[in-house]
């Protein structure tokens, strides 16, 4: 049930909602280190380096996921304040079949593409066939993707963090277990990592699927949910459009930096790219899962009129989402070759990460603050200010300093490295200006 949103202590729901989702997402971001491991060990630092070139690739197929996953969530935690539990139903239906049409789209776009878009994200002729190898398979999976990462959003709002926490971690478990053994035990290489991948999902979204097939639950399947709904599918796109265009400008400039990183510095630094996205990754996830217990706790109680409990559950999710950060500032800045030596054993790869990984975590501190409050204006329905706010930092900043900053340092790699933390200052004050701006009407009065 979801009626102590609206009545229950913000903080305790805080950790009510988000424990699970912070657990789920930091099994993921293990997944994907222990992954990373594996691969970097396994088949060598080139596979690794063809790894980080096809992840803006999987993020993106990824991101269509998160288009409608994250947007009916807020969705139905709004229409689950208001007690319209008719729609809440249908978004459920709704994001199903939404789920089933871009998949097919995505999946069947990237495999007649697959090798010039590797190319153009910055594979070389000694990465690409670990790259395709392993996008090809995941790309056949796409779908399962899609209805996983849908259903998991669906789940935290329909009142069962916990639930959905144990999906995640079921594929999770199952992905690690079949990682050494389809890469080493098979022989399989990057091709067993994909494999292993696409396995676990499918586990994990028939487990998703037993909680709606209970005719118990508030939220579930039945008939007259499949037929799309125009109000509902325009909203939720419109919502979730802006984790959505995050998640492509992230990729996009992944993208760019490691054809920046290719021409002046070659595949190695790709590779180092790869490393301490792999260490920041685990952290940043883990304030994903912070704005996730906050998505449900605000989307309600702001449709519930409750905008005191709104505000508060965004300060709150702020102040945790600074300490997590803060402890990745300090594993980078103090010990970043402990750090590199988790993913590879190649001295020359870890001798050129050191360097960049203490430039690039010199501004966490301050990226948690502004991931929460581009979270809080889509919990709260208010697309146009959480789509600007996704833009800030990759788009309209990292770009131009990706492609600017090489030309004013002797050493262009390192104005690569440095286009970072300057993107972050920037985005983190345009952040605080938004929110000013916009006090009044997250308490209810009108734009």
């Amino acid at each position: 049930m979801t009626s102590d949103l609206g009545t229950a202590p913000v903080h305790k729901l805080l950790w009510k909602y988000a424990l699970p989702a912070i657990i789920a997402m930091t099994a993921t971001s293990l997944y994907n280190i222990v992954d990373s491991i594996y691969i970097g060990h396994g088949c060598g630092a080139l596979a690794l380096g063809a790894l980080t070139v096809a992840k803006p690739f999987m993020d993106i197929c990824a991101a269509f996921g998160s288009l409608v996953g994250v947007g009916a969530s807020s969705l139905l935690a709004i229409y689950l304040g208001e007690k319209d539990y008719e729609r809440a139903n249908r978004v459920l239906g709704n994001v199903i079949v939404m789920n089933i049409i871009l998949s097919a789209i995505v999946m069947t776009a990237g495999l007649i593409w697959l090798d010039p878009i590797l190319y153009a994200f910055g594979a070389s002729e000694d990465t690409i066939v670990y790259a395709h190898e392993y996008m090809e398979i995941i790309l056949y999976g796409n779908i399962l993707t899609h209805i996983y990462f849908g259903l998991n959003a669906l789940l935290r709002s329909a009142g069962h963090p916990r639930f959905s926490m144990t999906a995640t971690i079921v594929a999770v478990v199952i992905n690690i277990i079949l990682d050494p053994i389809f890469i080493f035990g098979l022989d399989m290489g990057v091709r067993g990592a994909a494999l292993a991948t696409v396995i676990s999902q499918a586990v994990a979204v028939v487990w998703q699927l037993t909680k709606f097939m209970d005719p118990n639950e508030l939220v579930r399947f039945h008939r007259g949910i499949w037929r799309l709904n125009r109000h509902i599918t325009t909203r939720a796109l419109a919502i979730g459009m802006s984790p959505f265009l995050y998640n492509i400008a992230h990729c996009f400039v992944v993208i760019i930096i490691n054809n920046q990183l290719k021409n002046f510095g070659g595949d190695l630094a790709i590779a180092s790219y790869g490393v301490i996205n792999r260490l920041t990754f685990i952290f940043a996830m883990m304030v994903m899962g912070l704005n996730q217990g906050m998505q449900p706790v605000a989307g309600y109680n702001y449709g519930a009129r409750h905008y005191d409990r709104v505000q508060q559950s965004f300060y709150l999710t702020c102040a945790y989402a600074t300490g997590v950060m803060g402890l990745v500032f300090i594993l980078g800045e103090c010990f970043p070759e402990l750090m590199t030596r988790m993913f590879t054993h190649d001295p020359e790869l870890i001798a050129r990460t050191i360097h960049p990984m203490r430039v690039i975590c010199s501004s966490m501190l301050i990226i948690g603050f502004q991931m929460v409050t581009g979270n809080l204006f889509t919990s709260v329905g208010k697309a146009g200010k959480a789509i600007f706010l996704s833009l800030t930092r990759q788009v309209i900043y990292l770009i131009p300093m990706a492609l600017l900053l090489p030309r004013f340092f002797t050493d262009p790699v390192n104005g690569v490295w440095w286009s970072i933390p300057v993107s972050d200052t920037l985005s983190a004050i345009t952040a605080v200006i938004v929110l000013l701006t916009a006090r009044k009407s997250l308490q209810g009065a009108k734009n």
